[in-house]
């Protein structure tokens, strides 16, 4: 249906509802005491319905949640969404999209609330895994990926709108914040996402200066509906989502899930008393019914058949994910001595530029694992048989198996004697390790480290590093025998410092989903090539961050986080932003601009070329940044403004190619509520990381 008739439908539907069925339409069915029971033991064993009219035909609709995969029984877990961050790929989101469409419709939903495109402003925040990274750009271009792909088969929602970073706190925090902040850091993903279509909002549980997300009258009529012009509905974040009924219904809340606490009969008594105009709830009403009907036709419910579901293929998305979304951290010579870390030359005349990756296997470097030549590995780490996808609240999948470090390698590795300690005893765990060709220690989070925080389980992090034991268990594994490699495991940004130097390599595998075990392996010993890169600044111990209390009533915002504030204090951190190695050599050269000069409302071309200098294929993610040159306004150094993903064979030369419009750094002006684009000399970054030494530069005259 085009939109024009999709209104004039859903009106024409609306015109035959009473008042009772309108509010009904905007209020979650769940019994109390059903919600209760799911709460405690079975949530989202099955779809959470809201709404529907039996006596017209409407259909209510059916909510699961995500961002992993689908919740409801045995789907395919993927890696946490802060891995798929990692892949910068939005090709393969866009896969795992559809993957997760078809198997929510099978299940029987119609609603997939798993897009998280939170702003990940602290390591600590202890849902970090649920959303996408730390940068505003890469979180728009992966949610709208994901959006799209998942609206081939049912309505997607995004959330949790917005400023929702601190997890304990959740329910009461107040998040203080100007404007040009909220508009130019955490809202403007968002806005992708309602600009490609998605058909419903997820409000967030924080007070936004001082009023709730839920109800907040400035964040959801004034910027979301009026401002933006979103034709979808907003649903409340489940239980607490909203505070106040009348609050909630004046401010632009369309939904109480999952279940009616303040709609329902107390909405119906603050219409008929004028409190709540009718008009209030018509609205409501009729932005989900034109969301139904826009997704009620969508394909051949054949498609959709519960066996029918290739999983198979889906599982094999699954790993390449994994695969794809780790990150080479460190790869050098276990002894140093007798071999020299490999040679980055920057030219510092302007032509030819040329820059070369890091972390090349080969040369003596510890990965990949040679396995003809490697008798003994020894396993060290209780994480290694641990089924350890990620956090156990709403976005806790349920595969029917899951593929541990220890089984992956042991699978891929028959050619070689795989030993096995826990970590637990370290004297025990030496000795294991003095008898191995190579070590790979496994260490990190689960559950009841980080995550939603549910009863005992989850919430933000205490600590930024790894627990003492770990870090005492990898210096002392390390010392014992120098060919170890350790592998790490969260949902976040992990401080390495205490031990990172005595290591020659660290590879962060994230939260990696049912096949990560085998994605492991074959990044291990080199099936695969590693591609990732850091979707997220990983700080020193010595970095300043943006300040972080769990526990916080009222915290304020300010501009700055990630690798913006690392480069406004000129602090290094340990792992930069887009940082990630490769068993193969990159060489970044020839950045052009297709003009010098433009005005603020045009147009140019970037390119940079990009060649394989080593003897391995691979796939490597080219990034843009801009900024300005001696800027009136205080702004970060750079911004990312694009990415591209480029495979490449051995000897092979390709040019990654973006457009560039000033408008990618546009400001926004809070006197005259609208966004201003500075004059001046523009400056665009590109090459293989955020860091200075891994980017090319050129400026253009922006008038």
């Amino acid at each position: 249906m085009t939109s024009d008739t999709l209104d004039a439908r859903a009106r024409e539907l609306l015109a035959q509802m009473t008042l009772d069925e309108r509010i009904h339409e905007m209020s979650g069915t769940t019994p109390l005491w059903r919600a209760i029971r799911e709460l405690l033991i079975d949530y989202n064993f099955r779809a959470i319905p809201s709404g529907g009219c039996q006596r017209l035909g409407i259909p209510p609709l059916l909510f699961t949640d995500g961002p992993r995969g689908v919740v409801l029984y045995h789907s395919t877990c993927f890696p946490a969404a802060i891995a798929r961050g990692a892949t910068w790929d939005v090709a393969l989101e866009a896969r795992v999209g559809n993957a997760i469409g078809i198997e929510a419709r099978a299940q029987g939903a119609n609603l997939f609330a798993g897009v998280c495109i939170n702003v990940l402003r602290h390591p600590a925040w202890g849902r970090a895994q649920e959303t996408y990274g730390e940068d505003p750009y890469l979180l728009g271009e992966m949610g709208v990926a994901l959006v799209r792909s998942v609206q081939q088969h049912l309505l997607a929602c995004v959330k949790h709108f917005a400023t929702n970073s601190i997890e304990n706190a959740r329910f009461k925090v107040d998040v203080t914040i100007d404007q040009r902040t909220l508009r130019e850091v955490y809202l403007p993903h968002f806005k992708r996402c309602v600009d490609a279509g998605v058909a419903c909002v997820m409000s967030a549980y924080n007070k936004l200066n001082g009023d709730y997300c839920g109800q907040n009258r400035t964040l959801l009529r004034d910027i979301l509906k009026d401002e933006w012009g979103f034709d979808g509905f907003v649903m409340t974040d489940f239980f607490f989502g909203a505070n106040d009924g009348k609050a909630a219904a004046l401010g632009g809340q369309d939904m109480e899930m999952p279940l009616t606490r303040l709609f329902g009969k107390r909405l119906k008594a603050l219409v008929e008393s004028g409190d709540v105009p009718h008009s209030v709830v018509d609205e409501a009403a009729l932005r989900i019914l034109r969301q139904k009907l826009r997704f009620g036709t969508i394909s051949d419910p054949q498609r959709y058949q519960f066996n029918k579901i290739d999983w198979q293929a889906h599982r094999a998305l699954a790993r390449e994910t994994a695969q794809k979304a780790m990150v080479l951290l460190k790869n050098e010579n276990p002894h140093p001595k007798s071999l020299s870390l490999m040679e980055r030359d920057f030219n510092t005349t302007p032509e030819p530029p040329l820059h070369e990756g890091e972390g090349a296997g080969g040369e003596g470097r510890l990965l990949p694992i040679d396995l003809c030549h490697t008798r003994r590995i020894a396993v060290i780490g209780k994480l290694a048989t641990a089924r350890n996808l990620g956090d156990k609240g709403s976005s806790k999948v349920r595969p029917p198996y899951a593929v541990t470090p220890l089984q992956g390698i042991r699978a891929a590795a028959q050619s070689a004697t795989v030993t096995y300690a826990d970590g637990k005893d370290i004297e025990a765990a030496l000795l294991t390790a003095r008898e191995a060709d190579v070590v790979i220690v496994v260490a990190g989070y689960g559950a009841r480290d980080e995550g939603e925080y549910v009863f005992l389980f989850g919430g933000d992090r205490d600590s930024l590093t790894l627990k003492p034991h770990d870090e005492a268990l990898i210096q002392a594994v390390a010392a014992a025998n120098p060919r170890t490699a350790v592998v790490m495991i969260g949902g976040s940004a992990i401080v390495t410092d205490a031990w990172r130097d005595r290591v020659p390599a660290l590879l962060m595998a994230w939260y990696a989903g049912m096949e990560g075990g085998h994605a492991l392996a074959d990044v291990l010993f080199g099936a695969v090539n590693p591609s990732g890169k850091l979707p997220c600044s990983f700080p020193s111990a010595s970095a300043r961050l943006p300040h972080f209390d769990k526990n916080a009533d009222q915290i304020d915002y300010g501009y700055y986080h990630g690798y913006w504030l690392h480069e406004k204090e000129q602090q290094a951190p340990a792992f930069a932003f887009g940082y990630g190695l490769s068993y193969t050599r990159y060489r970044y050269h020839d950045l052009r601009v297709s003009a010098s000069a433009i005005g603020k409302d045009d147009t140019l071309e970037v390119s940079i070329a990009i060649s394989n200098a080593g003897e391995r294929a691979g796939d490597e993610i080219a990034q843009l940044y801009a900024g300005i040159d001696d800027t009136t306004i205080d702004r970060p150094l750079k911004k990312l403004v694009g990415f591209q993903k480029l495979r490449l064979e051995p000897g092979e030369t390709k040019r990654a190619v973006w457009q560039f419009s000033p408008s990618a750094l546009a400001t926004y002006d809070v006197e005259r509520c609208n966004w201003q684009i500075e004059a001046g000399t523009y400056r665009l970054y590109a090459g293989a990381s955020s860091r200075a030494e891994d980017v090319l530069t050129i400026t253009l005259t922006v008038s």
